[in-house]
């Protein structure tokens, strides 16, 4: 029997999945995901969310699938503010986990421009207020910005906490985040032996800080790519591959290894769920 876990992190309502998510929801069911949360980017598809979070919900094989939206900082140039009023607006209609994916993000020459770190700056200041009113964590969007990211968190005196959502830092910055209440969502990155900083992170901070994620339709485990093709699209039917790897790399038993990051990703998200026992919210 699959044992029990919990997709932090999907975008399981793109179009990527439009043909088969009926199938590939059920099939995550089967492989033990209980449940996936829907994470948001762009307020145009807010209410894609909610459509999609219905479609699965009314499945009987499928995993609870539960919503975060979110203005993602990649894509600060399309987001303008009458935005953070619909997030606002979507946090007060709809029952949410979170607010995510918010962050900074300076992986392209474009996104260091000033103006533009600045807006991406001043959405993710606004986002943590928004957080903060609906007393709701975040799930952090953060590249090759931490230092300023988590300078922002302090300003804004934010506890709620969340998940640093694909950890990328080191030892000492994944410590920074976890002293501020954060988890580390490690997804199918860890089970590439390439990936040198991520692994020692996780055996430096130990199963205490970490939760797990497929970002899907993105960050496909090594052992589920296909030969030959560029990118194989990530699925929720592939989490228990990140589960395995993390069992190598912790030396713990896989059953209670999925017991202890069911109870993190309860504990940051507000989750009154027994193990094992994914409900309808």
């Amino acid at each position: 029997m699959p044992v029990a876990l919990i997709d932090t992190h999907t975008h399981f309502d793109v179009e990527d999945f439009d043909q088969d998510r009926i199938e590939l929801a059920s099939l995550a069911s089967q492989q033990g995901v209980q449940a996936l949360i829907l994470i948001g980017y762009l307020a145009k598809y807010f209410d894609r969310l909610h459509v999609v979070q219905d479609q699965l919900n009314q499945q009987q094989n499928s995993p609870v699938t539960l919503l975060a939206p979110g203005l993602h900082p990649f894509y600060i140039q399309q987001h303008e503010d009458h935005h953070l009023l619909q997030l606002d607006d979507f946090l007060q209609s709809n029952q949410c986990v979170a607010v995510g994916e918010i962050g900074l993000d300076t992986f392209t020459a474009e996104m260091k421009q000033p103006e533009v770190y600045q807006r991406q700056k001043d959405f993710f200041s606004q986002q943590l207020e928004i957080a903060k009113q609906h007393d709701l964590p975040v799930l952090l969007h953060i590249r090759r910005a931490h230092a300023d990211s988590l300078a922002i968190l302090k300003q804004h005196q934010f506890k709620r906490g969340g998940i640093a959502h694909a950890f990328g830092g080191g030892i000492e910055e994944a410590k920074a985040f976890i002293k501020l209440g954060f988890k580390l969502g490690i997804n199918g990155l860890v089970t590439d032996p390439n990936a040198r900083r991520l692994r020692t992170v996780v055996q430096a901070v130990g199963v205490e800080h970490l939760v797990l994620e497929t970002d899907c339709p993105d960050m496909t485990p090594i052992c589920c790519r296909v030969a030959g093709e560029a990118h194989t699209r990530n699925t929720p039917v592939n989490l228990p591959a990140v589960l395995d790897e993390l069992s190598i790399l912790l030396n713990m038993d896989k059953q209670i290894l999925a017991e202890k990051l069911w109870q993190n990703t309860s504990q940051c998200l507000a989750l009154d769920w027994k193990y094992g026992h994914a409900r309808i919210c």
